[in-house]
């Protein structure tokens, strides 16, 4: 659930804002692939954050629950 859906918002606001200067801004590279290309990256960042924070959450439970 929240993994996927961290990954796939930024995607698709990358993809719009693509869209938008596209139209706005036509230059000889695609506004699109560019910003899907950093939303993806800034999504994969925020689940390896989400990711992190239950690995470490689930283990801190771990070593409470062998004491």
């Amino acid at each position: 659930g929240m993994i996927g859906w961290s990954v796939a918002i930024p995607t698709l606001l990358g993809v719009a804002l693509g869209i938008w200067l596209d139209k706005i801004y036509p230059e000889s590279f695609s506004w699109v692939l560019s910003f899907l290309m950093i939303g993806l990256i800034t999504g994969c960042i925020i689940a390896w954050y989400w990711v992190d924070k239950e690995d470490k959450q689930m283990h801190q439970n771990q070593d409470e629950n062998d004491e």
